[in-house]
């Protein structure tokens, strides 16, 4: 019996399980307790409930971009460096969580969202020679990521200095 076909469903398995494991660990950093409601936020920050629907829909995007794009990948070398990006992009992710929220150090979190952002943006590049599709699929993160880092920079001028 063979399972050959089985390689053609390694990424859609890579992109679920790397997927679900990011949302839960996100949803555990996301702590919005009496410390974060006791933020000034600016005016024009969108409410609460509309993070969770966009965050999954950017986390269906990437998993769709991820599986596109490996199988469009030209070489094992790319198809590396394709799991190497996404892996880093989803630490960034998480890490901003667990600065910002767990550890209350938004002034932290928003010198590490430059490497967040960095890490989408190295997707979208790397993937657009062979697979446009993908590349397009990644640009509403970088746009949700940059729109969160203008955020996370207001709240800090607006609440700073932060310490422990």
């Amino acid at each position: 019996m063979s399972f050959e076909w089985l390689a053609h469903y390694k990424p859609i398995v890579f992109a679920l399980i790397w997927g679900i494991v990011l949302a839960l660990a996100g949803a555990w950093a996301t702590e919005l307790g009496e410390w974060y409601k006791n933020l000034q936020q600016p005016s024009w920050k969108p409410p609460d409930w509309v993070f969770g629907p966009m965050w999954s829909t950017i986390f269906i995007c990437a998993g769709i971009a991820f599986v596109m794009a490996y199988h469009r990948a030209p070489n094992q070398q790319t198809i590396r460096m394709l799991v190497i990006l996404f892996i880093v992009n989803g630490l960034f992710n998480f890490i901003w969580s667990i600065l910002y929220f767990r550890m209350h150090r938004p002034d932290w979190a928003l010198i590490e969202a430059i490497g967040l952002w960095l890490s989408v943006l190295a997707i979208l590049l790397a993937t657009r020679s062979y697979s446009p599709i993908s590349s397009w699929l990644m640009a509403p993160y970088l746009v949700w990521v940059s729109i969160a880092m203008v955020l996370n920079w207001t709240t800090v001028k607006l609440n700073g200095p932060f310490s422990q």
